[in-house]
């Protein structure tokens, strides 16, 4: 079993630049979104991050592909590469018809997903302080929305509906994000979690190019370019850092440390909407909003570093 390295400080500084990406990039996106359509801002993320990657791969003498061979871990692979495009596709729909802060908090419903399937499927042990997490999680969802209640209980009796669609959106990309992690809780067996990535990059781009329109860039202005550059760069930048934050610290205490996404997620549009009030639009946020998003991020650690209970 891998043993991290002791040092937390730098195990810290990786986790937070995770944490930072992932906050900043919901916001990337809805910049870029519009002018580009999902497909091919899925594409671009995908292809540059499969030429990254393949590079690094390439230089250290090449990807242990004939492992694929074997038919279980072909399964698995193709259930990994299913989840994780999927999860990338649902997720930039439901941003579409939402807001940044909205998908940040709705996609907390990810690790929980993969904790209740690996308890039903591994039989991993469970403690009352991660239950305890989980309804602070849910509880935390629910106030968060309270401003949009009205709209949303509007919205289920009329088909336009477009914000509650995409919550539905997100949701769904939550559940194939937790299906792409139980695929790669067991493929980390044989692959690092990079070599995982690398072979779903490479699907990535395949899958989505004949959907995407790449020469649509032509028509964006500097600001979009760089909302598309830092989106295609942050999946490499993001996943590589948690990589490294996982060598150096403990696996509860980085996944603790990145739950304050969405509160990153919500300071950033607070801070960004009077720069640059075209691009960004903010999500109505009151008191009981800003306490269900504490309330989510609060949950999340709690579940992440509570010890489950041990089998007697």
């Amino acid at each position: 079993m891998h043993q991290p390295s002791g040092r937390w400080q730098l195990g810290l500084t990786m986790a937070l630049t995770t944490a930072t990406m992932w906050g900043l990039l919901p916001i990337a996106l809805k910049g870029v979104l519009g002018p580009l359509d999902a497909a091919t801002i899925t594409w671009y993320r995908f292809a540059v991050a499969a030429a990254l990657v393949g590079t690094v791969y390439l230089a250290r003498g090449g990807f242990r592909w004939r492992l694929l061979r074997q038919r279980h871990l072909a399964l698995l692979m193709l259930g990994a590469v299913l989840g994780l495009l999927s999860n990338y596709w649902f997720y930039l729909m439901g941003l579409d018809y939402s807001t940044a802060e909205a998908a940040q908090v709705m996609i907390q419903l990810a690790p929980l997903l993969l904790i209740a399937l690996s308890l039903w499927l591994y039989k991993e042990p469970f403690s009352p302080r991660q239950l305890l997490g989980i309804v602070a999680v849910l509880a935390g969802i629910g106030l968060f929305f309270n401003l949009r209640l009205p709209q949303l209980t509007q919205e289920m009796t009329a088909p336009e509906g477009r914000y509650s669609l995409g919550l539905v959106f997100i949701a769904i990309s939550a559940v194939t994000w937790a299906l792409y992690g139980l695929a790669q809780k067991q493929l980390l067996k044989d692959f690092s979690s990079q070599e995982v990535l690398l072979v779903i990059y490479i699907a990535g781009g395949i899958a989505f190019l004949p959907a995407a329109s790449p020469l649509d860039v032509r028509q964006l202005n500097g600001l979009q370019w760089a909302c598309l550059a830092f989106s295609a760069l942050n999946t490499v930048i993001a996943y590589g850092a948690f990589a490294y934050a996982l060598e150096h610290w403990e696996a509860s205490r980085v996944s603790a440390t990145v739950t304050i996404t969405p509160i990153l997620t919500a300071g950033f549009v607070f801070l960004g909407t009077p720069l640059l009030p075209d691009s960004i639009t903010p999500e109505p946020m009151n008191g009981w909003s800003w306490l269900g998003a504490c309330l989510v991020v609060v949950g999340s650690m709690t579940t992440a570093l509570a010890q489950p209970k041990t089998a007697a």
